[in-house]
C-alpha cells in the first residue's frame, strides 16, 4: 500500500526562497538534491512527509 508521494521541504539560508523535493527525485539531482533552485545554496531542512497543509507556499523542483 502506498499514501503517495513523501516531500523534503527546504528555505534557503542564502536569498531565502522556500521549495520542495519529492523523494523519488532524490537518484536524479545526486548530490544537488536539497539545493536552491534559484541559487544553488544548500538549503536548509525544515520537514519532511507527505504534502504538507502549506505546501502552496513551496516551488516544488522537478
Amino acid at each position: 500500500m502506498t499514501w503517495g508521494a513523501l516531500y523534503f521541504y527546504y528555505h534557503c539560508p542564502k536569498c531565502g526562497f522556500k521549495f520542495e523535493y519529492a523523494l523519488d527525485m532524490m537518484e536524479e539531482f545526486g548530490a544537488d538534491f536539497g539545493k536552491c533552485p534559484k541559487c544553488g545554496e544548500m538549503g536548509t531542512y525544515e520537514s519532511d512527509g507527505p504534502r504538507a497543509k502549506n505546501d502552496s507556499e513551496y516551488f516544488e523542483v522537478e
